[in-house]
């Protein structure tokens, strides 16, 4: 299994108010973050790519994505068409992030899926991401994604990540040691619940974690809600890069 460097994005919310889009991304860059990522269907907002936008003005080397934009919701055609003018725009910062969350246009999940895989068709020269939580959108994201993000419950088992990576290998055969696997970390620092969403203990104690579960998963890329940026910057200035 190849290892990937850690590398760290926080999770914008979605009520942020217009003028917020620029604070927050220096923020996150000032913390030591690789990315800021903007939730589909922002309060203020007509669409994630214009909060991206907004972000990308306002930094200098932070990069910014999707988290994840709802392909029920797009047409392939007019996500290629938003990712383009960014792509453009960001000198190469921006990532694209694909999922299928309940769809608004009737779609069933076997559509939802085809849609998905022609989105990741339509694009072109960014990195994707496709959030995967069912074995149909696992299939395209073993196929067409450079970043796999296993959207399991934050109280699942690391056994239930487990074996999700293990699907994940079979369908992904020679490609699984150049995906990049990321997981979301629902609570930083004290929590009452456990399982593999939640980092609790010191920060020496989290990146201890952080690194065992790449050495057992190859998991590298962990993002946690932007709220929790403040809690977890020392845990990624001990490991980011490395």
């Amino acid at each position: 299994m190849t290892t990937h460097p850690f590398r760290f994005g926080a999770v914008a919310g979605h009520d942020l108010p217009p003028d917020g889009w620029g604070e927050l991304g220096r923020r996150a860059e000032g913390r030591g973050f690789t990315t800021l990522l903007v939730p589909d269907h922002v309060s203020g907002v007509q669409s994630p790519f214009a909060a991206a936008v907004v972000v990308v003005a306002a930094t200098t080397t932070l990069r910014v994505g999707t988290y994840v934009v709802d392909v029920p919701s797009w047409t392939p055609e007019s996500v290629a068409r938003e990712v383009a003018g960014l792509r453009a725009f960001s000198g190469g910062r921006f990532e694209l992030g694909l999922g299928a969350a309940p769809p608004v246009t009737g779609d069933t999940p076997a559509e939802q899926v085809r849609r998905l895989a022609r989105t990741a068709d339509a694009v072109r020269d960014v990195p994707i991401l496709i959030a995967a939580s069912c074995s149909g959108v696992l299939r395209v994201a073993a196929e067409k994604a450079d970043t796999v993000d296993l959207r399991l419950p934050p109280w699942c088992a690391e056994t239930q990540v487990a074996a999700m990576l293990d699907e994940l290998y079979e369908l992904a055969g020679d490609r699984y040691d150049h995906l990049e696997l990321s997981m979301r970390v629902a609570a930083v620092g004290e929590s009452p619940y456990t399982g593999a969403g939640v980092l609790t203990g010191t920060p020496d104690q989290m990146a201890a974690t952080l690194r065992e579960r790449r050495d057992k998963l190859g998991i590298s890329y962990v993002t946690v809600d932007a709220r929790s940026m403040d809690d977890f910057a020392p845990v990624v200035a001990r490991l980011s890069g490395t």
